[in-house]
């Protein structure tokens, strides 16, 4: 049976593959026309005819880039929790014996 360190590798791996996964999918939405990020009339008027249309895009641009961002990022945490191999550490020596050996070598 799979430890729980190897399953919580497994799911955050799985969470960020979907998250990839939807990022591009809104993506291709966006790229086609078919999904729209809705802006309002009020925005039109405000920044005039020109401006409205880079800010649509610069939002749309923002918002792939982070969620690709959060995907690649739980992506990886994923595979390095599963391939993490549990090496036991070496104890760091305490202040003690590091002052200790220092005196004797004196």
């Amino acid at each position: 049976m799979v430890d729980n360190v190897k399953a919580s590798g497994f799911t955050v791996l799985f969470i960020g593959v979907v998250v990839l996964l939807f990022t591009f999918y809104n993506a291709y939405l966006l790229l086609q026309g078919i999904l729209e990020i809705p802006v309002s009339e009020d925005l039109m008027s405000l920044f005039g005819e020109a401006l409205a249309p880079l800010i649509s895009y610069s939002i749309k641009a923002l918002y792939l880039g982070i969620m690709g961002w959060i995907g690649s990022i739980l992506t990886r945490r994923g595979v390095q929790i599963i391939t993490y191999e549990g090496k036991p550490r070496e104890a760091a020596p305490s202040p003690v014996e590091v002052i200790g050996e220092s005196a004797k070598s004196k």
